[in-house]
């Protein structure tokens, strides 16, 4: 196994520890050595990506995003490697055009900031590409929570943001709904364990019958954010102390009120596994991770 990550970010050497892998190399270094060393690789999972909703410089997500992922598409298609990369569901936007994964849908998504454009414009560059991988399968992420986002600070979940708030205050702090339709602290999210991803992940690597396309990953069944964050304090042994602030204005035209997977394809593929509850995944990652700072 080779991993691929921006080396020069120390913080993230926990997420290596006890891992067994041949060797690590830096992002700016991997194309060339791809290119240079296709006949030794069987599939390649591609998931790394800028995924800062609060970063606005579309050029970041051009070069990482999306420009990066063609590369790393044209070298599994010219020679016939297997890719699984990440999508997201930020392609979704406000959702008024639904939560389908169907293909025909996807040009009339409307992303609300650039990260969710950047994955919105890798998928459309995909569904017109005529050298493809072998099998290729673009997964659309939902809200994923889990152990090892130690590293994304205020882009990590509301669980693990969550926990160290009620570890050092006692209290959680959720956005203020800006929209009344929506009572403070009920937007709803899809949360999916990343567990639950991993294994998605693996059917796809297994299933070679698996129709190449994108899927998205998620529970198929929305939460609100007071939902998580009582299930976390239910994990800590905490009484509830829920405190509201206002979204920050620079991403409030931008916040996602609602999502939810519709994951019929995913399971007309084969997927039979059931998704983790809310109140189980949020325990297990708190309890035995988040509590004793350990990883995955």
């Amino acid at each position: 196994m080779i991993l691929v990550d921006d080396v020069k970010n120390g913080i993230k050497k926990n997420n290596l520890a006890d891992k067994r892998y041949v060797d690590l190399i830096g992002i700016d270094l991997f194309p060339k050595w791809f290119g240079g060393n296709a006949a030794k690789i069987d599939m390649v999972f591609h998931l790394g990506a800028c995924s800062d909703t609060a970063q606005f410089d579309k050029k970041v997500f051009d070069r990482l995003n999306v420009n990066y992922s063609k590369d790393i598409w044209s070298i599994c298609a010219k020679y016939n490697i297997p890719l699984i990369y990440a999508s997201s569901a930020a392609t979704y936007g406000a959702g008024e055009a639904g939560y389908d994964d169907d293909h025909e849908g996807v040009k009339i998504l409307k992303p609300l900031n650039p990260y969710g454009q950047s994955k919105q414009d890798f998928d459309l560059w995909v569904l017109r590409q005529k050298e493809t991988p072998p099998r290729w399968y673009g997964l659309k992420f939902f809200n994923v929570y889990g152990p090892n986002e130690y590293h994304k600070a205020r882009m990590a979940s509301m669980v693990f943001n969550g926990f160290n708030q009620i570890k050092n205050t006692g209290a959680v702090k959720l956005f203020r709904s800006h929209k009344k339709e929506f009572k403070d602290g009920e937007q709803l999210r899809d949360f999916v364990y990343v567990k639950d991803v991993t294994e998605v992940c693996l059917f796809f690597l297994k299933n070679k019958d698996a129709p190449s396309g994108l899927y998205n990953v998620g529970t198929g069944k929305a939460r609100s954010f007071l939902d998580l964050e009582k299930a976390v304090f239910m994990a800590m042994g905490q009484p509830v102390n829920i405190q509201f602030v206002d979204i920050p204005e620079d991403i409030r035209d931008k916040y996602q009120y609602f999502t939810e997977a519709k994951i019929e394809k995913l399971r007309a593929v084969g997927y039979t596994r059931p998704f983790t509850s809310l109140e189980k995944g949020v325990t297990d990652y708190v309890r035995n991770y988040l509590a004793g700072n350990s990883n995955y």
